[in-house]
């Protein structure tokens, strides 16, 4: 699949490395078909990082997709220089009356903090809000699929005696959803947490459905019956040595962190992890957009209310 971005955007260059299909604006223009609208909001301090492990996900079918890489305004990022966030990411405001096929909204590194208390938790429930009328099906990550079940269906999150860091075992509650097509009975997938959502509080949501569960790291999965939402407790996106890095930090800033669990081989940091999650990866990004964008949008994304088919 062509992914559409800006021409000199820093993720362009690894990703042609790695023989990915990139289109740039001006190559796009000649095309004269409609791709799918997707929208990412980055909440990650490492936004390049982030920017390329998430498009390098959506770069599994034949669609053409038009990526536009949102930031809020009420959090200035200090990770990434000025510049970058400038020249490639807009604000809400500047979006905000615009529709599209698919929403993706990261993690971010705020989770021990009450979700009040987070600086731009008010801009991020208005987005949250937006979703339902101008997003026909948004993939929240992490922390960010936390926020949104608590804003949108009140489910509490609660902090772990230690931090969820490794790569489970899952399984699908039912292997029938499309989300899950392609998977194998059990697959892999990173965790990178302090906090959780719990299955009996789901439960009690009747638009809510659990699809995926481990029995070490707890929900997974999580959809909603019309499919226009999907919360995904794991970082499926992160690269091979996104864990390590993250071990590292911690160990830096004298955390005394646990070191990551079923990730490096023999449990010893000395040695280089092993990617076993990629195609879990690779097909839970093509499925949703195939089967829950592409498949079931409207061919014109109308000005005003958007109401999914």
């Amino acid at each position: 699949m062509p992914i559409k971005i800006q021409d000199d955007l820093p993720a362009k260059s690894i990703l042609e490395d790695e023989h990915i299909f990139i289109m740039t604006q001006t190559r796009a223009l000649s095309q004269d078909i409609r791709p799918l609208k997707i929208i990412i909001l980055n909440l990650m301090p490492t936004k390049i990082e982030t920017e390329t492990q998430i498009l390098r996900r959506l770069s599994n079918t034949p669609l053409q997709i038009d990526i536009t890489l949102l930031q809020t305004s009420t959090h200035q990022a200090a990770h990434v220089s000025g510049e970058h966030m400038l020249a490639f990411y807009q604000t809400f405001d500047e979006v905000k009356d615009e529709n599209y096929d698919g929403m993706i909204i990261t993690g971010a590194p705020v989770e021990m903090m009450e979700y009040e208390e987070v600086e731009y938790w008010d801009e991020l429930c208005r987005i949250f809000e937006w979703t339902k009328t101008h997003v026909h099906s948004t993939f929240h990550i992490c922390w960010g699929a936390q926020a949104a079940l608590y804003y949108h269906y009140g489910i509490p999150k609660y902090k772990l005696k230690e931090k969820m860091s490794g790569v489970f075992l899952h399984t699908m509650v039912d292997s029938r959803v499309r989300l899950f097509r392609g998977f194998d009975d059990v697959f892999y997938a990173p965790h990178s947490r302090n906090t959780e959502v719990r299955a009996e509080d789901i439960a009690k949501v009747d638009k809510l459905r659990i699809m995926s569960t481990s029995e070490e790291a707890g929900v997974y999965v999580v959809g909603t019956e019309d499919n226009t939402q999907f919360f995904v407790m794991g970082h499926s996106e992160y690269d091979v040595d996104t864990l390590a890095k993250e071990y590292k930090r911690d160990l830096d800033k004298g955390l005394n962190p646990e070191i990551p669990k079923h990730y490096f081989p023999d449990d010893d940091p000395a040695r280089e992890p092993i990617m076993t999650w990629a195609a879990h990866s690779q097909w839970i990004y093509s499925n949703w957009i195939n089967y829950y964008v592409y498949q079931t949008t409207p061919y014109e994304l109308k000005n005003g209310v958007f109401m999914p088919a």
